[in-house]
């Protein structure tokens, strides 16, 4: 044994090892690291605008001013919130994602609570599902975002993915479906309500009917992942139609993972929600006991200012209405730029990917804040040590990221990528 002298003198934390950088959050360390004056970053998922500037949206303004008016005053206080958030944020949180006319709100059928974002939705969901169904197997979506069988597997469930992109990067309707009709009964499908992260492309309302079918056969627990509702397609409401089809239309139990850092910009806030739709209200309060019993030992309780600056947008008409005019600019501004880059490459004659892609087009066909390029990592070294553009391995652009300034850079950037290392072979 080790003498107490020599004990001291060492850590016993020696035999950690480095971890791996994050796929994601890595591209943004080495981009702020460069000091190139013409870099761009295509990898974080935040929005930029035109100039390629943050923007905090003028709604987030207001509601700020009117919540340290009403501090400065004494009115409100920075007291700990209540294990499960604020309660005027939860009150509207539901209403934003399930709609005013949600027959399950109305029969008060959802236990909802506040989460660190869409990331802390996802893991009390998942720490929820390990202690009341821990037989279940998880299946996630190949390509999904890349911390989703993270979350799962560190909560100690089983996770497999499902078939969802062809090579064409089109959905792969029959492979998904082929895939969740394999699985176990009682699974858990994670599901991403819109604007597919990292692929951009969703299912149609009829592909959505064949999915939920398969989910009723197989007793499923769907998970639905909301990050970018509003953000995709401009209209709330048309971007929650596929949870509200399961809610409403089918009166399935399903589970709804908010994110309010997208469409309200406020990404360091880590404002989101978990919520809970069941087919018995008498369950409700036993499922929100039980969800603050894991939020607890977590986290104690969540984060006040960010919720008060949703919950305050909410709840004056004015303010969401500027909202919902700022949500449709962002949506607009996105579609602009995958048609200017599609343009670009066009116009430069740049070769596509591989042979399975007859054009450019998928650019402009998928949607929300991801394109995905068809790039190979072989391609993005080559973007990113010779011309400065930074994105994720698997060629996952952020849209947010390109603009009037800096797309044709990054056509031609593409090109030449491409006419360098070839394109795929397959």
């Amino acid at each position: 044994p080790l003498s107490p002298s020599l004990w001291l003198q060492m850590s016993r934390w020696s035999h950690v090892t480095e971890a791996p950088p994050d796929p994601i959050l890595g591209v943004s360390v080495a981009f702020k690291a460069d000091p190139d004056a013409g870099k761009v970053n295509l990898g974080i998922g935040a929005y930029r605008d035109e100039n390629g500037k943050p923007w905090v949206l003028g709604c987030v303004k207001e509601a700020d001013k009117m919540i340290d008016a009403e501090l400065q005053a004494g009115k409100i206080d920075l007291e700990y919130l209540p294990v499960q958030g604020y309660q005027p944020f939860l009150d509207l949180t539901s209403e934003v994602i399930l709609g005013k006319e949600s027959k399950a709100l109305k029969e008060k059928r959802v236990a909802v609570v506040q989460s660190l974002s869409g990331t802390g939705a996802l893991r009390i969901a998942a720490e929820f599902i390990k202690i009341y169904a821990p037989q279940t197997v998880v299946y996630c979506s190949d390509p999904t975002w890349g911390n989703h069988f993270t979350i799962f597997g560190k909560a100690g469930l089983e996770t497999r993915k499902y078939r969802y992109l062809t090579k064409r990067m089109t959905l792969d309707i029959d492979g998904l479906l082929e895939d969740l009709k394999g699985a176990p009964e009682g699974a858990t499908f994670v599901l991403h309500t819109v604007a597919h992260n990292p692929s951009g492309v969703d299912p149609t309302q009829e592909q959505w009917k064949e999915i939920a079918k398969v989910a009723i056969a197989k007793k499923a627990i769907c998970i639905f992942d909301t990050a970018y509702q509003g953000y995709a397609s401009g209209n709330l409401d048309k971007d929650a139609w596929s949870v509200r089809y399961f809610a409403d239309e089918l009166g399935l139990e399903i589970m709804v993972t908010q994110s309010y850092s997208k469409n309200f910009g406020l990404y360091g806030e880590r404002i989101g929600a978990l919520n809970i739709v069941t087919t018995d209200a008498a369950t409700v309060p036993k499922i929100r006991s039980q969800l603050n019993g894991i939020i607890r030992p977590m986290i104690s309780n969540p984060q006040l200012h960010g919720a008060r600056l949703v919950a305050t947008v909410l709840n004056d008409a004015k303010l969401t209405q500027q909202w919902n005019t700022e949500l449709k600019i962002m949506s607009d501004r996105i579609v602009a730029m995958r048609t200017s880059l599609r343009d670009a490459l066009v116009k430069l004659n740049c070769q596509t990917p591989s042979p399975v892609f007859p054009d450019w087009n998928h650019i402009v066909d998928q949607i929300g804040m991801f394109a995905f390029t068809g790039l190979q990592a072989k391609h993005v070294d080559i973007l990113t040590s010779k011309h400065h553009i930074y994105c994720t391995k698997n060629g996952r652009f952020s849209m947010a990221g390109v603009n009037p300034g800096n797309v044709e850079k990054i056509a031609a950037a593409m090109k030449d990528a491409l006419d360098t290392a070839g394109p795929s072979d397959s």
